[in-house]
């Protein structure tokens, strides 16, 4: 499922994967324009005021973005402020959205109420947070390192990401055991060091629940959680129940296109919940604690679950910025803490605030994703202009504790080439880092431009205000540096649960030496066909030069290409198996292309097609040497410099193809992903 602030590169069907595997590089990004703050309500947070701003913002935007429906709900001081619903819950049948009936997938969200019902089993006394999780779940899952609830609350299990299943195809069921010991992912990281995003992580936590309740997870959270908290129209149950299932919004890529059919979420403790907009206020007041029904959680339980769960000890210099809670990341800003979380499906997109100083929460959620995926971006703009709105910044920020000199220095040791924690380390996926780097660059001679902004969409620029501590301008995010003895960045700790490492030189070249691989293959192909045309015809024009009767001259007989010597044997079949090579290797690019986003959209993907593709993968790799027996026997019958010329290139090539291939595990007998 999606992360907070930004869609998980998973689940984004438009990324511009064929751009980037041709250019491989883009130009410097632009510092981006200073964002306006909306200025502050006169009237406060009231059901007045907040229903005008929603009315003056929401409705013009689901229309200009092209996203079907939206719904969004407030609570304040113990009440609800307000529910409301905007759009079409259905657009061919042109049935409004309502707050109290409609429900919508809240993708990632869901992951607060597993935390809450692992928070019950903890108040109980029937599970311990610093326990190997395995002496409850009698997994024995293939980890070199032990993992326990607070790790997996926390997001630093350690585990690479997981897509396979993610999404069911339609029709299908979710089997959460199933989902966790077939083809577990690999643990790349010492769990509670690497804030590193994980939806497996979350789902073993859920399945704690079920193993240690004795009752399948959707069937405890609906009596321990979703009954207290009178969330009488809301369900993790997949297919809805019938009396729910009339009621579902359809979701939608835009609100132009077909609906889509219901998403089955294979792992459903990470993302598979259904509600309404009055039900989730209902569970902001009971995190609040200003629930008028049952406490879910006791006070200290609800404190705890805020509160940063790791420190120093394990984080290190990654302490020094936002930490996640029990569940909850840490969303804080204009100096009021905020704890929160998003979620993405395909078509759903949701986040939740709680403002718990303050007693006040938020949630929204779209039907669609819209044009250019515009839901991201409207997410983003409604959480900051309700904090502008209604919890302005009581003073301005303190000034940078560290001297002009070390800003510098810190700033250009900080820039290169960053890919995010939250990905593929052992399969063939692994390319996806570093095709889609963090750029980093210094600018204003002491300041960085992230490109894209880490958890953002777009470029931001940070500024630092604490010795390895960097805040946005202009905004409220806040990233932590580690770095080794000698000053290298190792880490950049961001969103909480997510971080960022170094693209090591060898990755961040095995893309572009790929593509470069493959570009003179195709060319060496395209100049074979077009070479013996050239022939033909020149051989054409030599059998029309005939003697000029009567002029007596001696005239030689056409020289037509029948008549060149043969090439020698070796010559010919090295040429022809490295030809074949090389249509096998522009094959296989294509083939990968085809795979990776075809995963990307969280489509199904038989194991004969990555195997066909391993295969032509394999044969270019092996096409290695045949190209250096073309270049050997070259060399060797003394054929023309451009043709000993050509063959060097190709075997150039085809050693940056076998190369970049074992680079990114594209032949690893591990199909998994």
């Amino acid at each position: 499922m999606g992360t907070p602030h930004r869609p998980a590169a998973l689940t984004v069907a438009g990324i511009a994967l064929v751009a980037s595997l041709t250019a491989c590089a883009g130009g410097a990004a632009s510092a981006p324009e200073p964002r306006t703050p909306q200025p502050a309500s006169t009237a406060g947070l009231t059901t007045a005021d907040v229903d005008a701003w929603l009315d003056d913002t929401i409705p013009d935007a689901l229309a200009e973005s092209r996203i079907a429906g939206a719904t969004v709900s407030v609570v304040h001081d113990g009440q609800v402020v307000t529910a409301r619903g905007f759009g079409q819950a259905d657009v061919a049948a042109g049935t409004p959205v309502d707050p109290d009936r409609t429900l919508f997938r809240v993708g990632s969200v869901s992951k607060l109420f597993t935390a809450t019902a692992v928070m019950q089993l903890v108040e109980d006394g029937r599970v311990d947070l610093d326990t190997d999780v395995e002496q409850y779940t009698g997994l024995d899952l293939p980890v070199e390192h032990p993992v326990t609830l607070r790790h997996l609350l926390t997001h630093t299990p350690g585990f690479e990401e997981r897509i396979a299943g993610l999404i069911g195809a339609p029709g299908t069921s979710a089997d959460l055991r199933a989902s966790l010991v077939t083809d577990p992912p690999a643990q790349p990281y010492e769990p509670g060091t690497t804030p590193a995003y994980s939806n497996y992580g979350n789902a073993l936590a859920g399945y704690v629940v079920e193993a240690v309740s004795g009752q399948p997870f959707e069937e405890y959270v609906a009596e321990h959680v979703l009954a207290p908290a009178g969330m009488t129209s809301s369900t993790f149950a997949q297919p809805l129940p019938a009396d729910l299932a009339p009621h579902v919004a359809q979701g939608y890529a835009t609100s132009d296109d077909a609906p889509t059919p219901f998403e089955t979420v294979g792992q459903p403790p990470a993302g598979a919940l259904s509600a309404t907009a009055t039900d989730m206020a209902r569970f902001m007041l009971a995190h609040l604690g200003q629930s008028p029904g049952a406490d879910v959680l006791s006070a200290p339980t609800r404190a705890l679950m805020q509160r940063p769960a790791l420190d120093a000890d394990t984080l290190g210099a990654l302490a020094a910025g936002p930490r996640m809670g029990l569940g909850w990341f840490d969303e804080s800003r204009h100096g009021h803490r905020v704890v929160g979380h998003g979620g993405d499906t395909n078509v759903f997109h949701s986040h939740l605030q709680l403002w718990p100083d303050d007693g006040t929460g938020l949630y929204l959620s779209f039907s669609s994703t819209g044009t250019d995926g515009a839901a991201y971006l409207l997410r983003d703009d409604l959480l900051d202009a309700f904090a502008d709105r209604y919890f302005p910044a009581d003073a301005p920020a303190a000034p940078s504790t560290v001297d002009d000199t070390t800003r510098a220095a810190h700033a250009r040791a900080l820039a290169g080439a960053y890919e995010s924690t939250r990905g593929f380390h052992s399969t063939f996926l692994t390319a996806l880092g570093p095709v889609q780097p963090v750029s980093v660059q210094v600018v204003d001679g002491e300041r960085v431009l992230f490109t894209p902004g880490p958890g953002q969409l777009g470029p931001a620029v940070y500024e630092e205000v604490e010795p390895w501590v960097y805040r946005q301008v202009d905004g409220d995010r806040v990233l932590a540096v580690a770095t080794d003895d000698d000053g290298r960045v190792e880490l950049v700790g961001h969103d909480s649960a997510m971080s960022l490492v170094p693209v090591g030189a060898a990755r961040a070249a095995a893309v572009p030496a790929l593509v470069g691989g493959v570009v003179v293959l195709a060319l060496g192909l395209l100049a074979w066909p077009l070479g013996a045309a050239v022939r033909a015809v020149r051989a054409r024009r030599r059998s029309r030069v005939v003697p000029q009767a009567g002029d007596g001259s001696d005239v030689a007989p056409a020289h037509d290409a029948a008549s060149s010597p043969a090439p020698h044997r070796g010559l010919r079949l090295s040429r022809t198996l490295t030809r074949v090579a090389s249509l096998s290797v522009v094959l296989a690019l294509a083939g990968w292309v085809y795979v990776v986003l075809t995963l990307l959209e969280l489509q199904p993907l038989p194991d004969l097609v990555l195997r066909v593709v391993q295969l032509l993968t394999v044969v270019g790799v092996l096409g290695l040497v045949a190209a250096v027996w073309r270049l050997v026997t070259e060399v060797r019958t003394r054929t023309r410099w451009f043709r000993v010329t050509a063959a060097t290139l190709v075997v150039l090539a085809f050693t940056a193809v076998s190369w970049s291939a074992n680079q990114l595990l594209l032949t690893s007998p591990d199909i998994t992903y």
